[in-house]
């Protein structure tokens, strides 16, 4: 599957990646391949030298995805509300686990400390992630990349779905205009260097979402 950047590497000075957002499920999913993903992914943010920054759990893919950074000598950044903490959730051989009052100060600190962002197969807590930044991105609040790890084509509907808002008038620009999607985390990692997403009226700041 190729990646969908709206520019070439050629074309466009690779960005400064340093912390990469990255959204996932609590639990491994019905498939071996949704884990092993996950671990390829946070092996090669590490490195690469780039930090992980994600809700601060420790089970599912969540987990691995930290665990697999950590042992190879990442940093691995997590935010999550009191609530999930208390109730130990929370995986606490991070390098840094921030510890916020609700969802909405979670979801605003993961995207003010991250420079591009990744969503892995999840469930609605992972879309509604996924969707709050895309929706921040048409808004103009920021200009980060957001990546689609499509693992086994699990975004495939998620494009036909996009493609039909935009056929249907709803959507501004086609969905490859703002999002890069690739099943292999080499090539999803490079086009997010690469990416120069659309220039939107800021319509609000993040302080404002």
């Amino acid at each position: 599957m190729n990646s969908t950047p709206t520019a070439s590497p050629a074309a466009t000075p690779p960005r400064a990646l340093q912390r990469v957002a990255v959204y996932c499920a609590s639990n491994d999913g019905a498939r071996p391949s949704y884990v092993a993903k996950a671990r390829a992914l946070g092996t090669l943010l590490a490195e690469r030298g780039i930090a992980v920054v994600y809700g601060g759990g420790r089970t599912g893919l969540m987990g691995a995805l930290a665990d697999a950074a950590l042992a190879a000598g990442g940093e691995v950044i997590g935010v999550m509300p009191h609530g999930l903490v208390e109730r130990e959730v929370a995986h606490h051989g991070l390098t840094a686990l921030h510890v916020v009052d609700s969802m909405h100060e979670r979801k605003a600190m993961i995207a003010e400390l991250a420079d591009a962002f990744v969503t892995m197969p999840g469930g609605i807590g992972t879309l509604e992630e996924f969707f709050e930044t895309w929706t921040w991105a048409n808004l103009g609040v920021h200009r980060k990349p957001i990546g689609l790890l499509d693992t086994d084509g699990f975004w495939t509907p998620l494009m036909t779905l996009l493609g039909q808002l935009e056929s249907e008038g709803f959507l501004r620009g086609t969905p490859r205009d703002w999002l890069v999607r690739d099943d292999d985390p080499v090539r999803l990692l490079e086009a997010l260097h690469a990416f120069d997403g659309p220039v939107v009226r800021r319509w609000l700041r993040l302080g404002e979402t």
